[in-house]
Order: structure tokens, then C-alpha cells, then sequence
């Protein structure tokens, strides 16, 4: 190629940075590349490590090393200066023999910081081959490694350096923990598994071809990057068949998918809603403009049956009381048994066959099945019995326990003898922290000295043979699944006293009130009051508590008269609003005060509190020692869930 040639190259390249220059002044962004020395100004602590020659993906070049010649590019490293400048015919010559026989052979040298590329010699290289489109540009390259800290950003990144190791790619770059896990899972491969040349080829490919999907669906989508997109189309698709749908299809599954890309995106906007959707009442002009529905058909699909869950048995009274209170306004019809993800698209398939147009999967495992569900039929509302889920396709729902946890814990307070009350944990997820915590000041309430002894059912052991052992005789177990009393009276649930036989004498447990959520849906579905904004997508999860009447507490008749009128003053400030079990001075078992007395606790502090007051007497359970009937579980809502190594 000749000079004149590449000189008509430099032109055209210097008016495409003209035109970024001036969009980045009027954006408010700078004309010009990063500058890595000026981001690490008070980062003296980083390691450097030589990671060696990398092939670089070019659009994560982002800056240089120092800030000497950063008024020569853009921030996509086009070139600035005039045509007949030094700087200009160095350009030329390089792209003449780019795309002559020689070629630029040399790689740059450059630094790597949390995924992106500093260039420290070689920008008119990095610049020339920008400009001809490049994906990608090998180069030498020093990585500065930061210290490790409680920033998500941080934590993701030092397990990016565990999947550069076995891929060594650098096309991903997620910015939250756990993300590399659930790729590697979806993909079959183990987490220590090295790839093949074969792989990272293979992958590569797949990953640019969603990619460009990705770009021509984005629409100013800023906040959302491709790959934690296709993570989310990895919920719904197998991997396999990013390398069998044509271009047009694959924007077709994506599009599907893209609201709850959008509200994936948003994750610190998911929406928390602690009260039930209001019943709307429209005039008349209101219901012709937006009719309603006069009749409902509602699904109820199950991982179990209820002869062999109370959970499920706990739903299904949910479900027979919503008939009781619509009669035939709605028709009803249960799906039993869906355990594993085939029996559950199967059943809510069948659900949607069937004319639902409300679906409540009761259980989290449920959910994945449920999203893609909700993405084939997205006429159809679903609903899942979970928490802290991204997606606006399906909304979820739980209970705030914790509210009537600290009730039970003013009983036991107030009951125990000495100063040690049992609690058996039922597993590490979210929520159950909080019902820890309130259990225990509930008890502080009643008797300052208390002191929660904790052990959990979800792991190895006899929690409440080890409390009569250790004379321990006031214990909290888990929770009464339904209203009926007589999982109360026979101690299976809720806290009760122990004699010195190891008899058991019931005295009060927080129960599950499904029915009153289920009413609230299908008053909001009749009503019209449902609302959905396709224009700014959100996540909702419904997190309902003791003023909703969705938690309640049952006491036994053998609770003493005077704890009993105590139980019913703090039932009824807690329905009332009146009482919140946090908001007080909290300790932590750390010494930490996590509350001074003056706030309240945000809905998001609460679902994802992750430590213990202190005057709990254990600790939280690791992963590994969690028994695999559980893990299922703690890994779909568990408090730790995005640092658990994700099975494929």
C-alpha cells in the first residue's frame, strides 16, 4: 500500500476523532484516553504480576500508562493531531505497512487493572489497528493487582483471575462475585477445569456472536454489559445452542428475554414491596378504558405434595381459602411432584395448557422453570415463593418472619429459668438472620442476660437432644408451615419448654398465612390494580409481614396468662406498625454497633443481613458444612450464595 493511500487512511481516521472529540466534550466525558497512573494515584498497595503475551481485546484497551501523549488520541485511540504533524507520518507509515506485506508484527507493551488495558508503548500501533477494526491486538502484559477488599467489583475480579488462569481469556470481565461460577456451570465445565485451544476458540465465537445481538438490541442500555446478559440467556437456553441459531434467532430469544435483562441490569433498583397491592378502585370510565378481568384461572404448581411437605400442605390451605373467598370467580387447579427442572416446565406447561393466566410456583427451586415459563408465555403472570430474584418476567414473595420471631423471643425470655435458650437455624438464606437476631432481642426484652444458644438442622448433629443434654430447656424450632394448631400443640414447630423428662410443653410459634398474600393477588388481577411498566422494567419481590396479616403468631393455651397479655401487646403493635424489633441499639457478636438506635433497618439490610447480635451464642454455617439435602437451597437464596463454587 502506498503512502498517499495511508495518508487518505489517517484523513478519514482524523475526522472520525474530531466527531468523538466533540461528542465526548458535550456528553461531559474526556476527549481522551485513561490514564492508569492518575487512577492508582493513592493505590501504592497493588502487586504487579507478568502475565506475559495475551491476545488483547481491542475495545478493552482503554488508556495508557502515563499521561505523556494522551492528547494525541481519543478515548478509542483515534488519532488527533494534523495531517502534517511528526506524529501523522509515523501513523501512515505504520498503517502502510499494516496492510502491506510486512504487517505490524510487533506486540504492544501494556498494563492490565480490573480487566481493562493501559498502553505503555505502542498507541500509534493500538491506534492504526483500531481503525481497521481489529478485535484483537497482542501484547505484553503486567497486571496490577489491587487489594483484596469488600467491594463486589474487587471480589469478582480476583475470581476472574482464578478463570483467566484455566481460559486465559479476557472477553469476560463480570462485576459480580459468583458470576464465573454460574458461566463455568452453564457451560458443564468444572471450576478447575484448563480449557483447550478448541474451547477458548469455540467460546470466543459464541461469545462475539451474542455480543453482536447483544449491541443491536442495547438501545442506550449502559448499565447492563453483554456477558451478564447472556448469563441471563443462559437461565433460559443451553449453551450448545449459541453455535446453532441463526443470527436472526438468537435476537429473537434475546429480545424475549429483554426486560429482564434490563431489570438485571438495575439489580440496586429491585424492587422490595413490604405492603400488598392495593385493590384499585376505578370509576367507571377508568374500568371501560381498562376492563378487568370478571373471572380468574389460577395455578398452583408444587416441588412436593402435601402428604409428604407441610410446606405444601401450608400453600394448598392458601389455595383453599382464596376458593372459599371468590367462589366462582376464579377456578383453581393444583400440579404436584415437579422436583427437578424437566418435571417442573412439564407441569407449569401444563398449567398454561390448562388456561392459567396466574401461576404461583410455591417453591425456589422452582424459579428457573418458572422464568422460562414466563418468557414463553408472557401474557400469563407468574409468581414465585422466593427472594432477591433479578427478574421482571417473574415476581416473587416471602414473609417477614422476623417480626413475629421477636415475639417468640419475649416468650422465651420470659420463660426461661436461667439465662440459655436454644435455637435450631433452619438454614444460612436470606431472611433467616434477621429471625435470629429478633429472636434474641426479643429475649432481651424479657431477660437482658439472655443468651441464644444456636445450632442448625441443616447440618450434621441433634440440636434439641444436645440442648436437654446441655440443660438447656427453652428452645426455638422452626416455624408452623400452616394455621392448623396442631402443629403447635405436638411441638413438631415454634418454641416450647422441656421438662426434665424431655417432655415437650407447646408455647408459641410465627406461622404462614399464604392465603391473605394469594388474596391480595387475585384482588389486584380482578381489580385491575396489577400494573407492569414495559417501558422501565423492575424486579419485584413481595415481602410481606404481620400488618398484612401474610405472618401471625399462634400461642398455646398452656402459655401463663401474664407472658400471654405481653404476646398479644407486641402481636398487636407489630400488625399496628407501632414496633419494630430493630430499631434499637445493635451489637453485633464482633463488638461492632450496627445500629446506634436511631434508624431503621432498610428492607434490603434485612433480607441480606449476614452477622449475628451479640448475644447469640454460634455461628453462621459454611457451605460445606451445610448436609446436601440443603445445599440446593443455600445455593439458590443462600446469604453467601454468590461465593458457593456452583456445580455443573
Amino acid at each position: 500500500m502506498d503512502l498517499q493511500a495511508a495518508r487518505d487512511e489517517y484523513s478519514l481516521a482524523l475526522r472520525s476523532a474530531q466527531k468523538e472529540y466533540k461528542e465526548c466534550i458535550a456528553a461531559g466525558k474526556s476527549p481522551n484516553p485513561a490514564v492508569l497512573d492518575e487512577i492508582l494515584e493513592d493505590s501504592a498497595s497493588n502487586a504487579i504480576v507478568d502475565i506475559g503475551l495475551v491476545e488483547i481485546p481491542a475495545e478493552r484497551i482503554v488508556g495508557t500508562k502515563s499521561a505523556g501523549r494522551i492528547t494525541s488520541f481519543t478515548p478509542t485511540f483515534q488519532p488527533l493531531l494534523k495531517p502534517g504533524s511528526e506524529f501523522a507520518l509515523k501513523w501512515t507509515t505504520l498503517c502502510a505497512a499494516h496492510l502491506g506485506e510486512t504487517g505490524i508484527r510487533d506486540p504492544i507493551s501494556c498494563y492490565e487493572y480490573l480487566g481493562n488495558f493501559y498502553v505503555e508503548e505502542g498507541n500509534k500501533r493500538v491506534s492504526v489497528l483500531r481503525h481497521f477494526g481489529a478485535a484483537r491486538i497482542p501484547g505484553n502484559v503486567k497486571r496490577v493487582v489491587p487489594p483484596m477488599s469488600d467491594d463486589p467489583r474487587i471480589k469478582a475480579y480476583y475470581e476472574f483471575m482464578d478463570f483467566f488462569r484455566i481460559s486465559r481469556l479476557y472477553l469476560i470481565q463480570f462485576r459480580r462475585p459468583g458470576d464465573y461460577a454460574r458461566l463455568l456451570a452453564f457451560m458443564g465445565k468444572k471450576p478447575d477445569e484448563v480449557w483447550s485451544e478448541e474451547e477458548r476458540r469455540t467460546f470466543s465465537a459464541y461469545f462475539h456472536y451474542f455480543q453482536d445481538a447483544f449491541q443491536s438490541l442495547k438501545a442506550g442500555l449502559e448499565d447492563t454489559l453483554p456477558e451478564e446478559a447472556l448469563l441471563l440467556w443462559l437461565e433460559v437456553h443451553p449453551f450448545r445452542e449459541l453455535g446453532e441459531l441463526s443470527a436472526a434467532d438468537l435476537r429473537k430469544t434475546l429480545a424475549a428475554l429483554w426486560p429482564d435483562v434490563v431489570a438485571g441490569g438495575k439489580q440496586s433498583e429491585v424492587k422490595v414491596d413490604t405492603e400488598p397491592v392495593e385493590e384499585a378502585k376505578g370509576n367507571i370510565l377508568t374500568r371501560i378504558i381498562s376492563p378487568s378481568p370478571d373471572h380468574l384461572n389460577v395455578a398452583f404448581v408444587h416441588q412436593l405434595n402435601p402428604a409428604s411437605s407441610s410446606w405444601v400442605l401450608g400453600h394448598e390451605d392458601g389455595r383453599k381459602y382464596i376458593e372459599e373467598v371468590f367462589g366462582d370467580k376464579i377456578t383453581v387447579r393444583s400440579y404436584f411432584d415437579a422436583n427437578n427442572n424437566a418435571q417442573a416446565e412439564a407441569a407449569l406447561e401444563q398449567a398454561v395448557a390448562d388456561g392459567a393466566q396466574v401461576v404461583f410456583s410455591t417453591a425456589p427451586k422452582l424459579i428457573r422453570a418458572t422464568l422460562k415459563m414466563a418468557i414463553k408465555y408472557p401474557k400469563v403472570h407468574f409468581l414465585n415463593c422466593s427472594v432477591d430474584q433479578p427478574y421482571s418476567s417473574v415476581r416473587t414473595y416471602y414473609g417477614r418472619i422476623f417480626e413475629a420471631k421477636f415475639i417468640t423471643g419475649a416468650i422465651a425470655g420470659a420463660m426461661a429459668q436461667d439465662d440459655r435458650i436454644g435455637y435450631i437455624g433452619s438454614n444460612p438464606i436470606f431472611g433467616v438472620p434477621a429471625s435470629i437476631n429478633a429472636f434474641a432481642l426479643g429475649a432481651q426484652l424479657t431477660n437482658p442476660r439472655a443468651q441464644i444458644e444456636l445450632r442448625w438442622s441443616c447440618c450434621e448433629g441433634t440440636p434439641q437432644a444436645d440442648f436437654f443434654r446441655d440443660g438447656i430447656r427453652v428452645v426455638s424450632n422452626r416455624d408452623v408451615p400452616t394455621q392448623d394448631k396442631m402443629y403447635l400443640e405436638f411441638c413438631n414447630y415454634g418454641t416450647y419448654l422441656m421438662d426434665d423428662r424431655g417432655g415437650l410443653i407447646p408455647l408459641a410459634s410465627p406461622v404462614w398465612v399464604w392465603g391473605k398474600f394469594y388474596e391480595f393477588m387475585i384482588r389486584a388481577l380482578l381489580s385491575g390494580s396489577w400494573k407492569e411498566d414495559k417501558q422501565n422494567p423492575k424486579a419485584v419481590n413481595y415481602w410481606l409481614g404481620m400488618d398484612s396479616g401474610v405472618i401471625d403468631i399462634k400461642l398455646s393455651d398452656r402459655l401463663p396468662s401474664g407472658v400471654r397479655t405481653l404476646a398479644e401487646i407486641l402481636r398487636q403493635d407489630m400488625c399496628n406498625r407501632e414496633l419494630d424489633p430493630f430499631f434499637r441499639p445493635v451489637m453485633a457478636q464482633d463488638g461492632s454497633i450496627k445500629n446506634d438506635g436511631s434508624r431503621h433497618f432498610t428492607p434490603e439490610e434485612l433480607l441480606k443481613m449476614d452477622w449475628l447480635c451479640s448475644n447469640v451464642v454460634g455461628e453462621i454455617p459454611t457451605f460445606d458444612e451445610i448436609l446436601p439435602q440443603s445445599q440446593s437451597l443455600v445455593r439458590k437464596l443462600g446469604i453467601y450464595r454468590d461465593q458457593i463454587p456452583v456445580i455443573p
